[in-house]
């Protein structure tokens, strides 16, 4: 699995090429780069209608190799030091997205699979039908 990283490509195309292989993952790029298991605060956060070009400190293009065994943090350097792109992973917690930052040792499966289980609706057991009232047959 690949992502192309070029100039033009918005980074909500980017965005999208990640979110199709892990979807219960996402990335959100930032203006500068943040520590293993640091947060990143979001008024650093790039909106999603600007290209690669505007958002990277490197002019490199190319494909980002991605394999459900990277870590997080593996993907973030990777990204940071191919491309420039300074990003934070988001993973699914029921109706919201939560950075990784406690978790950037799991690799994106794992990750990605946790938010599946966290995210998903709880199938219920059958429950037995409630106690029925007596009727008396009328005589």
């Amino acid at each position: 699995m690949t992502i192309n990283i070029t100039e033009n490509r918005y980074l909500r195309e980017v965005q999208k090429d990640f979110n199709d292989l892990f979807p219960f993952l996402k990335i959100e790029f930032f203006k500068r780069m943040h520590g293993v298991e640091k947060p990143s605060p979001a008024q650093r956060m790039f909106s999603h209608n600007l290209t690669v070009g505007d958002a990277r400190t490197i002019k490199t293009e190319g494909e980002l190799p991605i394999d459900p065994s990277l870590t997080v943090s593996e993907l973030e350097q990777s990204l940071w030091n191919r491309f420039g792109l300074s990003v934070q992973v988001f993973r699914k917690s029921g109706n919201l997205w939560l950075e990784t930052t406690m978790t950037d040792k799991w690799t994106l499966g794992q990750q990605n699979d946790h938010g599946r289980e966290i995210s998903s609706p709880v199938e219920k057991a059958p429950q037995p039908a409630d106690d029925y009232e007596l009727k008396r047959d009328e005589d």
